[in-house]
């Protein structure tokens, strides 16, 4: 999807909807090598409630914003509060219009960072670390052994 589809009369947001913009420090897997990186991503309502609650994450800070800010022009626009180094999420746009739809259908939830302010009192933590490509590799030794009549009935 690109910025010009985002705002027609098919779609329910509008340039002036609340959206939470999160500073996440995420690692990258090359070649036997962990890499730190930090990205950009919307942050849900309920996942800003959790978080302003005090669970760990992996934000170092949340900027409340318009979706109209962010997405002008022909790319999303980074606002200065986030640092040149930091990179977009995968499915950006996408992502940040489903954010949106979650503070449109919990409003109380704008009151934890008003429009045009950077929250930084997280409970920032690096101990679960976010692997963004990470993969998983079943092997046959993983497969749990059953019993033989697990399956039959008695």
């Amino acid at each position: 999807m690109n910025i010009t589809q985002v705002f027609t009369a098919e779609n329910d947001v509008q340039q002036q909807d609340y959206c939470v913009f999160g500073l996440a420090t995420c690692f990258l897997r090359e070649e036997g090598e962990i890499n730190q990186v930090k990205i950009i991503e919307p942050i849900p309502s309920a996942a800003l409630e959790a978080i302003i609650q005090g669970v760990s994450t992996s934000y170092e800070l949340a900027y409340a914003t318009t979706l109209g800010e962010i997405l002008t022009g022909e790319i999303p626009t980074i606002p200065p509060e986030f640092p040149a180094e930091a990179q977009l999420c995968d499915n950006f746009i996408e992502r940040a219009i489903a954010a949106t739809r979650t503070y449109k259908t919990r409003p109380e939830a704008q009151k934890h960072i008003p429009v045009g302010t950077v929250r930084q009192d997280l409970n920032y933590s690096l101990t679960k670390k976010r692997v963004l490509n990470n993969s998983t590799v079943v092997r046959t030794e993983d497969n749990v052994k059953q019993h033989e009549y697990t399956h039959k009935v008695l």
